[in-house]
């Protein structure tokens, strides 16, 4: 599939007589190559898979993605090192959106293409393993999303299969009015048709190096808004709307809370423009609504450079990367339903200090929390603390200056894309950055996408003696 993609942007070259349409066909010729000749050479049946080949071969899938992604990147007429076309692609397949390119707005059409459909690829990527993947491994609480179906290993699959391809038609033809609403708005086909796939994605990769600020129009500002939270949404809920239940976004309590989040988090940055930064209301609630909501969302995209708005904006966007949209989405960051199941937990366990002889549950969507699910829940969220800490010390040992590293090691792993700083910030890129801080950051996006469990469980030897 993915050398099968890499002929789009060839194309694309091709049409506009740009010499890397002979990399993208040589990198799609490895690529189709090397994945035909591992279908052939597998003769087992595929019906269903191990524990630990789950966990195997998820890891090893994004790794290799990225690995054979990066080619172009890496041979085409931009001059860069492996080390950076990796980041490149790494950031592109997990929908991170950080980048080491400078020079966008006159980058060819390939390249601007490449990085989109790896961003788009990659979003509908994570939302098949969230449906069919994630849950069964119970990363992170995540089997609390497990199908009925589940229980059985022969029937796990086709279920899974059924509905990660409507939910894959959804995603389609939600990028599709995407671009035809971008378009309508003022931005030419190939941008419209890029930044579709980035926004649905919640990747934030631009034509441009001033991202949607270089349209500077409220109406495409509002349409990028509207799909960044549609992105951000389980898409599970809409296949059950189309199958009759209307109304399963609205009763959906992660829905609600992720609305409320984003809805007092946009109206705290606003009173702040309006009354410390002297910006018109109006301004300022747009201001505040894009870019709060990339943030959140995990998309990336800047509107301005909002590190300029004071202390608390920048203080508070620090935080909002930690927030992430709602599992099953192509969203990112720690995740809506995590905090959800943190607030019951508490709330159970403040209510037992004065009713220590009644029985309290802590309840998710009106239904009783397994034990099983909240203890994965504390330990992700511890996990991601230590992991973000110990990528965060790795980097100052680098070199990096104190914000930059923190920042850097919060967008990595929340999957983000800008960080905050004059470097890394939403004016700057990570090209500056030592190739031993690219690694790590990369890294951290793979930790990040695959919520940590998946990943780290390789490492542990008892996990290959099991």
């Amino acid at each position: 599939m993915l050398g099968t993609a890499m002929l789009v942007p060839a194309v694309a070259d091709a049409a506009t007589n740009n010499p890397d349409w002979a990399v993208f066909l040589a990198s799609a010729f490895v690529t189709l190559f090397v994945g035909g000749t591992m279908i052939l050479t597998a003769r087992a049946k595929f019906t269903s898979l191990a524990m630990r080949q789950a966990f195997v071969l998820t890891t090893v899938a994004w790794v290799a993605l990225a690995a054979f992604a990066a080619l172009p990147f890496a041979f085409s007429n931009l001059g860069l090192s492996y080390t950076d076309a990796f980041f490149e692609a790494m950031s592109g397949i997990t929908t991170t959106g950080s980048t080491v390119i400078t020079g966008l707005d006159h980058a060819p059409p390939g390249i601007l293409l490449w990085r989109a459909l790896l961003q788009w690829l990659g979003g509908i990527g994570i939302i098949v393993m969230a449906i069919s993947i994630l849950p069964l491994l119970q990363v992170g609480g995540m089997q609390l999303f497990r199908m009925e179906s589940s229980d059985s290993s022969d029937k796990a699959f086709p279920r899974a299969a059924q509905i990660s391809a409507a939910t894959a038609i959804i995603y389609a033809i939600l990028t599709v009015i995407c671009a035809l609403a971008m378009w309508a708005a003022g931005m030419s086909a190939f941008e419209a048709i890029a930044h579709s796939m980035t926004t649905i994605a919640t990747g934030g990769f631009s034509t441009s190096d001033a991202s949607i600020g270089h349209f500077d129009s409220a109406l495409i500002d509002w349409i990028v808004i509207v799909f960044m939270i549609l992105g951000s949404l389980p898409f599970v809920l809409y296949f059950a709307m189309i199958r009759g239940n209307p109304l399963a976004l609205l009763h959906d309590t992660q829905v609600q809370w992720f609305l409320i989040t984003v809805g007092v988090s946009i109206a705290v940055i606003v009173l702040w423009l309006v009354l410390k930064n002297d910006i018109e209301s109006l301004h300022a609630f747009r201001l505040s609504a894009f870019n709060v909501v990339s943030i959140i969302t995990g998309t990336g995209y800047a509107s301005t450079d909002y590190t300029m708005w004071g202390v608390l904006p920048v203080t508070a966007f620090f935080f909002f990367m930690f927030i992430g949209g709602c599992a099953g989405s192509t969203s990112c960051g720690i995740k809506i339903f995590r905090y959800q199941i943190l607030f019951a937990n508490a709330r159970v366990q403040f209510r037992k200090m004065w009713q220590p002889n009644v029985i309290f549950s802590p309840r998710y969507n009106h239904k009783p929390i397994p034990e099983t699910v909240t203890d994965a829940v504390m330990s992700f969220f511890f996990l991601f603390a230590l992991v973000f800490g110990i990528m965060a010390l790795a980097l100052t040992l680098m070199g990096l200056d104190f914000m930059t590293a923190v920042s850097g090691a919060a967008t990595a792993i929340a999957n983000v894309g800008p960080a905050l700083g004059d470097i890394i910030g939403p004016s700057g890129t990570f090209a500056p950055l030592p190739d031993a801080a690219k690694w790590v950051l990369s890294a951290g996006m793979l930790l990040g996408r695959l919520e940590l469990f998946t990943v780290l469980v390789l490492f542990s030897p008892a996990f290959w003696r099991a």
